[in-house]
């Protein structure tokens, strides 16, 4: 009862500036009461000026942003639902962008100062009070260390746990009478929503995790020459403070700037393609948040990547899947497209291939047909999902995380240089890693791992049958009568050749084909 009381004062504000927004009928039906635009206009509360002309997506976009961080982070994460709010509000969400007002500078240096356990004077020679950039968790100042290093340093706002705990428990229980009261939006899996953005929020509120994450990414791309991720300062960095090198570039996004500097597009598009390839299939491990303001192009065309709260990551089947998808659908291979996703397990296996390959005809043809600069394979990936969800589908939360970092991507590239496709600029990489990965040798490679991993967790496996055999005869363990009846029984017929080996063949079985 006190958490329902709690949550309707703010429930009202909501109503509110949705209906001020005229942002509600964007919802699928059901989701909000009908009318309720009208409703509020009755009662004395008008539209807001200027949003006459907007798109359905621009208006939720802009009431979500009107509601507060929290909000902002809930239109970041249903921009990877077209299946929820349609693929042209989800590509208006995914413009949301973190800005706030920056906090007082006092607060910020008493934050590093707690959070490090240090006076910030005897951290760093210089601190800038002035924000370079804040956004709805954090913000970020210019420093120089103690040592003459130039160094940025994040740290979270004051209080920003418990004003997203609040709001994060408010969506929950929304989303938990929604399930309740109308049962045919749970397929909207709006909980799952909620639960998704919380995990996301609690990583980013743990700068410890952001600068482990800036390290891998970097560690993996320690060689490359078109590609930097800054350096952490790891004696500058807690659970509040994040501090790493500084860097000095020009936003990817300002074409004017990088020409003005001698810099090529064509060739900064095509070191983005080439990036975001080997980090999603080379290591799993890719930059979920790749918009202009987190990349820099410095005086030398390196583009450098910045702020790793969001990232993704995909394990070796996911990623085999990914490719071989990608690789039906650019050959227009549908039926092929239909059989990889039931081998992989993410459809049933009695779904007829024909029906399914007939929707990923319908959704592929019309994108695969435009010129090849419009060429789009975040959208079609986004489409696929969507269409997905009437075969009893459920996509994995990463592959949508993926999808939308696409999508951002080829926006970006587009925006530099629009001839180009940044799929096709890097083609001769993603045509050699096809065909080391997919071959038949490959194929091979790939069974003897999984194999040799299988068979490492074997002793284990003994360890734990002998355990609970231990614990069956001192009776620590009590069995079902009836299943120790028919135990006893299929025991009793193998005494004679010894127990042991009928163990260790079961135990390797399991080992097998677990």
């Amino acid at each position: 009862m006190t958490r329902a009381l709690r949550n309707i004062g703010r429930l009202w504000r909501i109503l509110r500036t949705l209906a001020r927004y005229d942002a509600a009928a964007l919802l699928p039906p059901g989701v909000l009461p009908v009318g309720l635009g009208a409703a509020f206009r009755l009662i004395g509360v008008p539209r807001r000026r200027g949003i006459a002309g907007l798109r359905p997506g621009q208006r939720l976009a802009a009431a979500l942003d009107a509601l507060g961080p929290a909000f902002v982070k809930l239109g970041q994460a249903l921009s990877v639902r077209p299946d929820f709010v349609g693929e042209d509000a989800a590509a208006d969400l995914a413009l949301l962008q973190d800005r706030l007002e920056p906090f007082p500078a006092a607060a910020a240096r008493a934050e590093i100062a707690h959070g490090l356990g240090r006076p910030i004077e005897a951290l760093f020679a210089e601190f800038d009070d002035r924000a370079v950039a804040a956004a709805s968790i954090a913000q970020v100042h210019r420093a120089v260390t103690s040592e003459g290093a130039a160094v940025a340093v994040k740290v979270l706002r004051p209080g920003i746990e418990a004003a997203f705990a609040r709001d994060l428990d408010l969506l929950r229980w929304l989303a938990e009478i929604v399930d309740r009261a109308l049962p045919s939006r749970r397929r909207l899996r709006l909980v799952a929503v909620v639960e998704t953005l919380a995990e996301t929020v609690a990583v980013e509120m743990d700068l410890r995790l952001e600068a482990a994450a800036a390290q891998e990414l970097r560690d993996n791309f320690a060689d490359a020459a078109g590609f930097a991720v800054p350096e952490v300062d790891w004696r500058r960095t807690g659970r509040r403070v994040l501090t790493t090198s500084w860097v000095e570039g020009v936003p990817i996004n300002d074409r004017a700037g990088l020409e003005a500097a001698g810099q090529d597009p064509a060739a900064i598009v095509g070191e983005m393609a080439s990036v975001l390839f080997l980090q999603v299939f080379r290591d799993g491990f890719f930059h979920a948040d790749l918009h202009p303001g987190n990349l820099l192009v410095d005086s030398e065309g390196v583009v450098h990547a910045v702020d790793f709260g969001i990232m993704g990551r995909l394990d070796r089947t996911t990623r085999r899947y990914l490719a071989e998808m990608l690789h039906a659908f650019l050959t227009r291979d549908y039926r092929r497209v239909a059989s990889i996703h039931v081998a992989a397990g993410y459809l049933p296996a009695d779904l007829p291939l024909d029906r399914f390959a007939q929707a990923a005809r319908s959704i592929a043809e019309p994108i695969l047909g435009l010129p090849l600069a419009q060429i789009s394979l975040g959208r079609l990936l986004g489409q696929l999902f969507a269409v997905s969800e009437r075969f009893r589908m459920t996509v994995q939360p990463q592959l949508l995380l993926l999808q939308k970092t696409m999508v951002v991507a080829e926006g970006v590239g587009r925006d530099l240089h629009p001839d180009a496709n940044m799929w096709e600029l890097a083609r001769p990489l993603i045509e050699g890693w096809m065909a080391e990965q997919l071959g038949a040798e490959a194929r091979l490679r790939a069974a003897a791992e999984t194999l040799a991993e299988r068979l490492g967790r074997l002793p284990a496996l003994l360890d734990a049958l002998e355990r609970s055999a231990g614990a069956l005869r001192d009776g620590r363990l009590r069995l079902d009568p009836e299943t120790a009846a028919v135990l006893g029984a299929g025991l009793a017929r193998r005494r004679r050749s010894g127990l042991l080996p009928w163990l260790v063949a079961a135990a390797l079985a399991a080992a097998l084909f677990a």
